[in-house]
């Protein structure tokens, strides 16, 4: 595991940046983390650093945005309105959880039983006692 902490969102950015140059092809994040926590702040850096022009926005409501990088495309889920990610999920997901891009899923323990085993796991918590946007980024 390692351990970041951010003071605000461009610094959770650039934390992104630098674990962004390390990932490839095929490659699921799941981050989790509270309302607020900074997860799209942190699909905003990797976005940037893949070469990604879109602006990056929540896919709360659409549940995928797609944005396309230099090298790579990137997916951006939103598993927040997915409850228990079933066989109907399975189907339509797997083409992006197993494909050539990178994806990374906001809210990733609701569709936990179908993520890859090994994708990378990144747990973003706030801290208000340190601060209003002091953040933990753990990276397992």
């Amino acid at each position: 595991m390692k351990l970041y902490i951010s003071q605000n969102a461009d610094e959770t950015q650039k934390i992104a940046a630098e674990i962004a140059f390390g990932l490839k092809a095929g490659d699921v994040v799941a981050l989790g983390g509270g309302l607020g926590a900074g997860k799209t702040a942190f699909v905003r850096g990797v976005a940037a650093a893949l070469g990604a022009e879109e602006v990056v926005t929540s896919p709360t409501f659409t549940i995928l945005n797609e944005y396309h990088g230099e090298n790579l495309n990137i997916y951006h889920f939103d598993a927040y309105r997915i409850e228990n990610g079933g066989e109907a999920e399975r189907e339509w997901l797997d083409e992006y959880l197993f494909g050539d891009g990178v994806c990374l899923v906001e809210w990733a323990e609701n569709i936990a039983a179908l993520l890859p085993e090994a994708c990378i796991k990144i747990q973003i918590s706030a801290d208000p006692s340190k601060g209003e946007n002091y953040r933990e980024i753990k990276v397992c």
